[in-house]
């Protein structure tokens, strides 16, 4: 079984400036009793999920960068930045299936995990979070071509700011998604956004591979789009 797609995308700079600056412990009241329509549908985002459960543990490890009267925006800059430093990526360390609190505790993992602990950790503060999945553009060292397919799958978080506003954050590269971040799809959780679901039933073994391609096209030549994503499988159910 073969699973294929091709997209061609027009990506623009997210607009942050601004955004997030009322403090957090503000935004906590107001998502507690939520008053403004937006507010209200951010809330469904503020609850346990599978993957993703409130804890002591991730309140414990979130409040450090939660400083009284610090606005939104600085507070998960600064979890963000604190994941990136603190946990190492390892893709042998965890399993799809790996409990949020396991990672937080052992420090390993992978995107998927990174994204899954920041969740755990905001939502544990009161804070409204999705998880974001999508595709990330790399670049090849100085001096090598880029191999086609060396892309990947990614996942990183985007975090409620107020007044109906969102703004990402990638734990596993410490930064602000801009154009090189190709948005698929956002939920609660891995659970709601996986690419494919469902049974395979046949005879012998099975082994699956994944390859994406992300690369930029040129405005003269396309079809009027300027960037584009050609993943030639789909992504595996571990980012």
């Amino acid at each position: 079984m073969i699973v294929c797609a091709t997209s061609e995308v027009d990506r623009t700079t997210p607009r942050t400036v601004g955004l997030g600056q009322v403090s957090w412990e503000e935004l906590v009241r107001k998502v507690a009793s939520p008053q403004a329509p937006e507010t209200r549908l951010a809330t469904q985002f503020a609850f346990d999920s599978r993957y993703s459960k409130k804890s002591q543990q991730a309140y414990d490890y979130a409040v450090k960068s939660f400083v009284p009267g610090r606005s939104v925006m600085g507070c998960a800059a600064d979890l963000t930045r604190r994941i990136f430093e603190e946990f190492e990526y390892d893709p042998q360390a965890t399993q799809v299936s790996t409990p949020t609190l396991a990672v937080l505790e052992g420090r390993r993992g992978v995107c998927q995990d990174f994204a899954h602990v920041q969740i755990a950790c905001l939502r544990s503060m009161g804070i409204p979070c999705r998880y974001v999945s999508g595709y990330l553009l790399t670049h090849a060292p100085a001096g090598k071509a880029k191999l086609v397919g060396s892309d990947a799958s990614h996942a990183w978080v985007s975090v409620y700011m107020g007044q109906g506003t969102w703004v990402d954050f990638d734990p596993t590269n410490n930064i602000i998604p801009s154009i090189e971040h190709i948005t698929i799809g956002w939920g609660r959780d891995y659970g709601d956004v996986c690419p494919i679901q469902g049974v395979l039933i046949g005879g012998g073994a099975t082994n699956l591979t994944v390859s994406v391609d992300v690369r930029h096209l040129d405005p003269l030549t396309s079809t009027g789009n300027r960037q584009g994503n050609s993943p030639n499988n789909t992504e595996s159910p571990k980012n």
